[in-house]
């Protein structure tokens, strides 16, 4: 888990923005699913504007999603792990651009194979929970 705090956090600092309100874990969700839904249907309508989808199969989806995630590794590369932490504000805006990238092509990817990316998502944890229970795993890379 990451040192950034969820949506259902208590009221303070979530993602460095100060957080005015804490939806409980219902109203979160059906948020995010409202977001997601959004953002899927404005990624439909962007490559149907422009004729794209015939490009969009899983396969190329999956080639282009991957080529962003090097993209997103490229600014990390030689860095040290403290200089990865601690990035300029160029270089975190650059680097939210391309995991903005990743998103989308996640996004698009899933859309066209009917994956549930919230529910994988859920199912996922659920499943490592599992696999790495906190009395065997706690501080084990």
């Amino acid at each position: 888990m990451s040192e950034r705090q969820t949506p259902t956090a208590p009221r303070g600092l979530a993602h460095g923005r100060e957080e005015t309100a804490s939806p409980t874990g219902l109203e979160a969700a059906a948020g995010r699913d409202d977001q997601l839904a959004a953002l899927t249907a404005q990624l439909r309508d962007f490559a149907r504007e422009r004729n794209w989808g015939q490009f969009h199969s899983p396969k190329n989806l999956a080639a282009a999603l991957a080529v962003e995630a090097a993209e997103l590794l490229e600014h990390f590369q030689w860095l040290t792990e403290d200089q990865s932490r601690k990035l300029s504000p160029d270089k975190q805006s650059a680097v939210a651009l391309e995991a903005a990238d990743v998103l989308l092509y996640l996004i698009q990817l899933a859309d066209k194979l009917d994956i549930d990316l919230l529910h994988a998502a859920a199912k996922k944890i659920a499943l490592n929970r599992l696999k790495y229970p906190v009395d065997g795993d706690v501080g084990v890379a």
